[in-house]
């Protein structure tokens, strides 16, 4: 048995030789704690308040933990934040204010007008848009660094995910594209997401940036890169992906060369 104990968005982890796991052993001395869920054969706890001076023990961000667990137990990790935080945020029902409690095991019903309710995520899409041997990287306002990414938005209410990027990129960039292609999809727990990644061609139009959501942006040959996102995300996927194409497409030029 795994415990997934977390304190906000920051996850417990035990100490073990150089390393780092998740503890397998009941962690009594984490007490009190205000919410356990079973979530896929392992326990998820919520503590009020976050822990210190333990040698045994260690607060890590839930982003960084990618870096310290293996991938499963990070995947996991995200599973059960998520749970925690959708049932922190549901213990009322929006029909009639009753209280709300567990039906199954991911799943509520309201003690009162019996409504129903599953955790519900947030899809957004992100697109690694190529023109030639370069990608349009963006700084976008609520990064909390200096990195560059790729467009990205949430799907709206009515539109396809094929729509949602045409429309993000229309509206942050002025540009428009082709040859969209789906790469790959991940979940996101901060705290809800599903991100669902796409590579496309860009067509037409100039550059032009949404200024309320984007605040640089330029195109970029795997020469000249800027600071680009982490390993954990899709957007670095995207980008590693490319990158490989790229660096392949260029020693098959050197290969064929007089």
């Amino acid at each position: 048995m795994k415990y997934f104990v977390f304190c906000q968005s920051d996850l417990v982890l035990q100490k073990s030789g150089d390393g780092y796991e998740i503890p397998t052993e009941q962690p009594t001395e984490l007490k009190p704690w205000t919410t356990v869920m079973d979530i896929n054969g392992a326990k998820a706890y919520r503590i009020e308040r976050p822990l210190t001076d333990s040698e045994r023990y260690e607060m890590c961000p839930l982003r960084q933990s990618y870096y310290r667990l293996s991938e499963a137990d990070y995947r996991l990790a995200g599973k059960c934040h998520e749970l925690l935080y959708w049932d922190q945020n549901t213990k009322f029902c929006g029909v009639c204010g009753g209280p709300m409690h567990f039906d199954t095991a991911i799943s509520k019903k309201c003690d009162h007008c019996g409504k129903e309710l599953w955790p519900q995520l947030a899809p957004a899409v992100i697109v690694l848009i190529r023109k030639g041997h370069e990608v349009l990287l963006v700084h976008a306002n609520n990064f909390r660094d200096g990195h560059y990414g790729l467009v990205a938005g949430f799907v709206e209410t009515g539109e396809t995910l094929e729509e949602a990027v045409y429309r993000e990129v229309m509206e942050e960039t002025g540009l428009h594209i082709t040859n969209l292609r789906y790469f790959g999809s991940q979940p996101w727990p901060y705290p809800c997401g599903l991100m669902v990644g796409f590579t496309a061609d860009y067509d037409s139009g100039k550059l032009h940036l949404q200024r309320t959501e984007l605040s640089k942006g330029a195109w970029y040959d795997r020469h000249h890169l800027p600071h680009i996102p982490e390993k954990l995300s899709i957007a670095r996927q995207l980008l590693d992906a490319w990158l490989e194409k790229e660096e392949e497409e260029q020693n098959g030029e050197r290969s064929v060369a007089p």
